[in-house]
C-alpha cells in the first residue's frame, strides 16, 4: 500500500500528527495527496544532491500540476481547487535556479511521514503484544533502582504511622540523595550523550528509564506533601504544647518543597535537538526556513496531558556584545505538553514549522565569523498541580544560524567542533576563545562522521594516516594538539583548501557513490602515498588498492597497483583521482572493471587483479556489476566514446580524423596513466600508433568530458 494511502488510514491522532506537518506553505497537503503516486516513486534523495535530476523532477512537477489543473476543469471540480493548484504552481516557481533545495523539502516530508507511520505500528505493536523493555542494568542504575524501592517503601510506612515524623527527615535525606544522583550524574551524562550524538556518536539518548525515575521521585515527594498537609490539618483540631508536629513541620514543609521544586525544574529538557530537512546535521539553522526541535517533560502525571503550554523564544540570554546578530522565532511559538506525540507516550511538545527571521544587524566589530556566532533558544512552561506552581525553563544546545546554504559546510565544523569539546553549553562566546583539541578526541569525532553517514567508521591506521597528516611523523600522536584554526581555518600545505573542506569532501562523496564499496571494506581511504607503495611492492602482480586523494579539494578517489618489470623489479602505477562528476557519470564499481591500460604495441589490458591484499577482483566487486559487461554494459553502450586507460604520454598524428577526440590535458607523469578513448573512437584498431615523426603531441585527460547522458 502507497505511503499516503497508509498514513490516511491511521487514527485521528496520528492524523492530527499529519495535519500538523502539512500546515506550512513548503510543499502543501493538496499537492501531496494529489500527486501522491508520482511523488513516492521518484529518487528525492538523488535529486537532493544532483542538480540535473533535480531540474529533471522539478519540470515534471509542474507538467503534473497542470495536468490535475486540466482534470479539474474537465471534471468540473470547484473554482477554488483549480485556482489553488495554479498557485501551487507558481509558488514552486521560486525553487527555478535551485531545484535540488525543493527536492530536499520533499525528501524530508516524506521521511517526516515514515516517522509517524513508525511511531504508529510502534504504539499499535506495544499495545498488541505488551512488548516491555528489558535493558541491561549496569550497577548504577541497580543502585538507583534499590534506593528508588527503599524511598517508596519508606513513604508507605510513614503515612500510616505519626509517631514517624522523625523519620521524615531520613526519609527526606535519601530522596535528596536520589536527588543529586539523577540531576548532577544521570541527567548530565545524558545531556553529554545528547551532545555527542548530535555530531555523530552512537550514544543512545532514550530518556525512558530518566523519566521513571523523576517520576518515582516526584510522586513519593508529592505524597510526603500529602501527609505533611493531612498533619497541618490534625493540628488545627488537636494540639499541645511542645507538639513535635508543630515544631518540625514547618522545616519538613520548606525542605520537601524545595527538593521537589529542584526535581521538577531539572525535568523539563530538549529531548530533539533542533534540524532542518535539508542541513548536514542538527544545531545549524537557516534563516527563513523551517526547522524542527521537541521537548519533553520527565514527570509524567496523566492529568497533566495537554495541561502545560511550552513557549518559545530566541536569544534570550544572547551576550551584550556589540555586532551580535538577534534573532526571533516565528511559527507555532506555543504548543501543548501531551502524550500522543511520543513512542512512549512521554509528556512532549514536537515544534515541526518554527521558522526563524534575521531582526538584527551585523556591524562587524565582532571578531568571529556568521558561521562562529551561537544562538540559544528557550522554552518555557509553568507547571501547576497539587497546589503546588513552577516556572520551568530549557534551552536548546547553541545553534549555527546561515543565510547562504554555502555556509553550510563551516557552520557544521563549528557545531563539530563545539560539542567535541564544550562541556557549558551556554557558553555562546565559545569561540572568541577556542580551546585546542587533542587527537584522541578529533580522531573518534572524525570517525564518528563516517560512522553516522555510512554505518562504519575509521580504523586505527586510517585515523594514523590522518594524523600523519596533521602533526607529521610522530611515535604517538595521543599527545598532539590541534587548534581551530588548523582544522577549518588555515589552509593545508600547498593547497588552497582548509583540512576540514577536505575530510567533508571526502565524506559526502563516499555517502553520495561510494557507500556500498565503503561499508564492505573495499576502501582503504585514507592511506598516504609512501604506505600505498610500501603496501603493494609485497604482493603479486595486479594487486591494488584504493586510495583517497589528498590534492582535490571535493573529494577524490584513485587506485594503484603493482606490476613487476622483466627483471622483477616492483613498479607501483596509480591513475588520476576520479571525483563526484566522475562518480556522477559512471559507478566506481565498473571504472574499476572496465579499466584498462594500452602500452606501446600492446593489447590492451585490465592490470586490476586482486583488491589488497589477495582478493579476487570479482570476488570484491561482482556482487555490485552490472549483469552485462563490455560493449554492452548500461554504462558504456551509451557513451559516444569509450573508456580505454592510457599509461603514458602518446604521440599522436594531429590530421589524422582518427583522433579527432582526443582531449588535449596535461601530463601525468609516468606513474600517473590517463584514461581516455576507445575503440570506437580509433576504428577498427585498438592499437594506438606512436613515434610518429613531426606528429603534435597530445595528452588524453582524465576527465569525463566525452561522456553524453545516459538514454532512459
Amino acid at each position: 500500500m502507497a505511503q499516503w494511502e497508509k498514513l490516511r488510514q491511521l487514527e485521528s491522532v496520528y492524523l492530527t500528527q499529519v495535519d500538523e506537518l502539512y500546515d506550512g506553505e513548503a510543499f502543501p497537503m493538496d499537492v501531496r495527496h494529489y500527486l501522491a503516486h508520482w511523488i513516492e516513486g521518484q529518487d528525492w534523495d538523488r535529486a537532493a544532491r544532483d542538480h540535473d535530476v533535480a531540474m529533471v523532477l522539478f519540470q515534471v512537477l509542474l507538467e503534473n500540476l497542470d495536468i490535475q489543473h486540466s482534470r479539474f476543469v474537465q471534471g468540473g471540480e470547484s473554482f477554488l481547487l483549480q485556482h489553488n493548484i495554479r498557485r501551487f504552481k507558481h509558488s514552486f516557481q521560486r525553487y527555478q535556479e535551485e531545484p535540488y533545495n525543493l527536492a530536499s523539502i520533499i525528501q524530508w516530508f516524506l521521511a517526516k511521514e515514515k516517522e509517524i507511520l513508525q511511531n504508529a505500528e510502534l504504539a499499535e505493536q506495544v499495545q498488541l503484544m505488551q512488548v516491555q523493555q528489558n535493558p541491561m542494568e549496569t550497577d548504577s542504575q541497580r543502585n538507583i533502582e534499590r534506593k528508588m524501592a527503599d524511598l517508596k517503601n519508606k513513604v508507605q510506612v510513614s503515612v500510616f504511622v505519626s509517631s514517624m515524623l522523625s523519620g521524615i527527615g531520613v526519609l527526606l535525606d535519601g530522596a535528596e540523595e536520589l536527588l543529586c544522583v539523577l540531576v548532577r550524574e544521570e541527567l548530565v551524562q545524558w545531556q553529554r550523550r545528547q551532545q555527542k550524538a548530535c555530531i555523530g556518536a552512537p550514544d543512545s539518548t532514550c530518556l525512558d528509564q530518566l523519566e521513571k525515575w523523576f517520576t518515582t521521585e516526584a510522586e513519593c515527594l508529592f505524597q510526603v506533601r500529602k501527609f505533611l498537609k493531612k498533619l497541618e490539618e490534625l493540628m488545627g483540631k488537636v494540639t499541645y504544647e511542645h507538639d513535635p508536629v508543630k515544631k518540625q513541620k514547618p522545616a519538613l514543609q520548606k525542605r520537601v518543597d524545595s527538593l521537589l521544586t529542584s526535581l521538577l525544574k531539572s525535568a523539563f529538557v530538549v529531548e530533539t535537538q533542533p534540524s532542518m530537512p535539508q542541513g548536514k546535521g542538527p544545531l545549524v539553522l537557516r534563516t527563513n526556513v523551517q526547522f524542527s526541535v521537541k521537548t519533553r517533560f520527565l514527570v509524567k502525571f496523566p492529568e497533566l496531558n495537554h495541561a502545560m503550554k511550552v513557549n518559545v523564544s530566541m536569544d534570550r540570554e544572547a551576550p551584550l556584545v556589540k555586532g551580535y546578530r538577534r534573532f526571533n522565532v516565528l511559527g507555532t511559538n506555543s504548543k501543548a505538553l501531551n502524550m500522543a506525540e511520543s513512542m512512549s507516550g512521554g509528556m512532549v511538545a514536537d515544534f515541526r514549522h518554527l521558522v526563524k527571521i534575521w531582526v538584527g544587524s551585523r556591524l562587524h566589530s565582532l571578531s568571529l565569523s556568521v558561521t562562529e556566532e551561537l544562538h540559544i533558544i528557550n522554552f518555557f512552561t509553568e507547571f501547576l498541580l497539587h497546589d503546588v506552581s513552577v516556572s520551568l525553563e530549557t534551552s536548546s544546545l547553541p545553534v549555527v544560524i546561515i543565510s547562504n546554504s554555502s555556509q553550510q559546510q563551516s557552520a557544521w565544523a563549528s557545531i563539530l567542533w563545539f560539542n567535541m569539546l564544550c562541556l557549558e553549553p551556554k557558553n555562546l562566546l565559545f569561540f572568541a576563545n577556542c580551546p585546542v583539541a587533542m587527537w584522541p578526541q578529533l580522531g573518534e569525532m572524525l570517525s564518528w562522521q563516517f560512522l553516522s553517514s555510512t554505518t562504519r567508521g575509521l580504523e586505527s591506521n586510517q585515523l594514523d594516516m590522518i594524523a600523519h597528516k596533521l602533526f607529521g611523523k610522530q611515535q604517538n600522536y595521543d599527545a598532539c594538539k590541534i587548534s581551530w584554526t588548523k582544522f577549518s581555518k588555515e589552509n593545508v600545505p600547498n593547497t588552497n583548501f582548509t583540512f576540514w573542506v577536505w575530510f567533508d569532501g571526502i565524506l559526502l562523496m563516499v555517502k553520495s557513490h561510494l557507500e556500498n564499496l565503503w561499508k564492505d571494506g573495499s576502501i582503504m581511504g585514507f592511506v598516504s602515498k609512501g604506505k600505498e607503495k610500501t603496501l603493494l611492492k609485497k604482493k603479486q602482480r595486479g594487486t591494488f588498492l584504493l586510495r583517497f586523494s589528498e590534492s582535490i579539494r571535493d573529494g577524490g578517489i584513485t587506485f594503484s597497483w603493482v606490476d613487476y618489470s622483466p627483471t622483477g623489479e616492483p613498479d607501483v602505477r596509480s591513475v588520476q583521482p576520479f571525483t563526484k562528476v566522475d562518480l556522477g557519470q559512471i559507478p566506481f564499481h565498473e571504472i574499476i572493471r572496465n579499466f584498462q591500460i594500452l602500452e606501446e604495441e600492446n593489447v590492451p589490458e585490465n592490470p586490476l587483479l586482486f583488491l589488497y591484499p589477495d582478493t579476487p577482483k570479482v570476488e570484491a566487486f561482482g556482487k555490485y556489476y552490472t549483469e552485462k559487461s563490455g560493449a554492452d554494459s548500461q554504462y558504456i553502450k551509451y557513451i559516444k566514446t569509450k573508456l580505454v586507460f592510457v599509461s603514458k604520454e602518446i604521440t599522436l598524428e594531429a590530421k589524422s580524423p582518427m583522433y579527432s577526440d582526443i582531449v588535449e590535458g596535461e601530463d601525468s607523469g609516468p606513474m600517473n596513466p590517463r584514461y581516455g578513448l576507445g575503440e570506437e573512437a580509433f576504428g577498427e584498431s585498438p592499437s594506438l600508433p606512436v613515434n610518429y615523426s613531426g606528429a603534435k603531441k597530445y595528452l588524453v585527460s582524465h576527465q569525463l568530458c566525452k561522456f553524453s547522458h545516459l538514454k532512459r
